[in-house]
């Protein structure tokens, strides 16, 4: 790849940090607390493991709560998408 393609191919990949706990709607209406871990390759690339828990929850309250008590979730690390 030329070196002018790569810093452009540099720019356009995110690096802005997904939050870790991911929180959905199953299609029973339940919600779902998805973890998500994120490590960066040798070239600084995050590659990120996200962990369906099993457990469901009747409201989005709860799987936050859930989240807080479980793994040491803080506010701002929750995400609906």
């Amino acid at each position: 790849m030329p070196l002018w393609l790569a810093g452009k191919m540099e720019k356009m990949m995110s690096r802005i940090p997904v939050r870790p706990f991911l929180i959905n709607k199953d299609e029973e209406g339940n919600f779902r607390l998805t973890v998500r871990d994120t490590r960066y390759n040798s070239q600084n690339y995050p590659i990120v493991t996200a962990t369906l828990q099993e457990e469901t929850f009747k409201t989005a309250t709860a799987a936050r709560a859930h989240a807080k008590e479980h793994f040491g979730a803080e506010p701002g690390q929750y995400s609906t998408k």
